[in-house]
């Protein structure tokens, strides 16, 4: 049995889907309200629209990914991207981008599955992890060290944008403004998988709310010590610009109350 095949046996988690007829329902509805659209591609990276230091989670990942124990749980890639290999099969995708690599383990597993990869990260230990792992596989991926707004690749130079983790460490604009730039990098028909908090994460409301939606927890251990964005479906779908939705599920990951979006979208033009 293949290693995709092991991680598509694990037991399912609880989750939340949100059915295309309400998919459908919540944008006529934000159209019929006007609602503000997300930030623009030309306005990213802009003082007045991001904030560098809301995005500050990778320095307390930066140190757990320098000690191996805490290493250990982040080898294998999620049952969502693996499932996700036959429509990347199907669209014949071969440029991917993964943004927040970590250790490296989503950008090693389609690198083994044959893609061109890039992959980004602020961490530079985790990036350095990652690409002795990946010279020591014999693979060819591009790893690059910087925060994920803006990105640091040219328009349309995807087919695929994994962000597993990663675009809610900041702020709503932080957030917008990444959603911008993953359109941007995307070709059209270009696929996104990514995770966002929701608001039925039992860390919703928890600690001082720094901007609208957006929490820091004094003294946590972990990164909740920096700055982290809750959303819910109706702001998603707001946020997606020229992104369409193809499928979206709350689930919860690993913990009880741990509820992440996971989102898969696709650039229609």
């Amino acid at each position: 049995m293949s290693a995709a095949a092991r991680i598509l046996q694990r037991e399912r988690r609880s989750s939340f889907l949100v059915t295309s007829a309400t998919l459908l329902r919540w944008h006529r509805e934000l159209v019929k309200r006007k609602w503000t659209p997300r930030v623009p591609s030309s306005l990213v990276g802009q003082d007045s629209v991001i904030e560098p230091g809301f995005s500050t989670a990778y320095q307390d990942w930066d140190r757990r990914w320098a000690d191996e124990s805490e290493r250990s749980d982040w080898r294998e890639p999620e049952p969502a991207v693996v499932e996700l290999l036959t429509r990347l099969w199907a669209r014949q995708a071969s440029h991917v981008l993964d943004v927040g690599t970590g250790i490296g383990r989503h950008a090693l597993f389609l690198a083994r599955e044959g893609f061109f990869v890039s992959a980004l990260d602020a961490s530079p230990t985790g990036v350095e992890v990652a690409r002795k792992q990946a010279k020591a596989a014999g693979m060819a991926i591009h790893f690059r060290i910087g925060p994920f707004v803006p990105f640091p690749y040219p328009d349309a130079a995807f087919d695929f944008v994994l962000a597993w983790n990663v675009l809610y460490h900041g702020d709503g604009r932080t957030a917008r403004a990444a959603f911008a730039e993953v359109s941007r990098v995307l070709r059209p028909s270009g696929l996104f998988l990514a995770t966002m908090l929701s608001k039925r994460n039992a860390y919703f409301g928890r600690g001082q709310e720094i901007r609208p939606d957006t929490f820091v927890i004094e003294g946590d251990e972990g990164d909740k010590s920096h700055p982290h964005f809750y959303v819910d479906a109706s702001t998603l779908l707001d946020m997606l610009g020229d992104l369409s939705m193809l499928s979206l599920t709350d689930l919860e990951q690993g913990q009880p109350g741990s509820c992440h979006w996971v989102i898969v979208a696709e650039r229609t033009s």
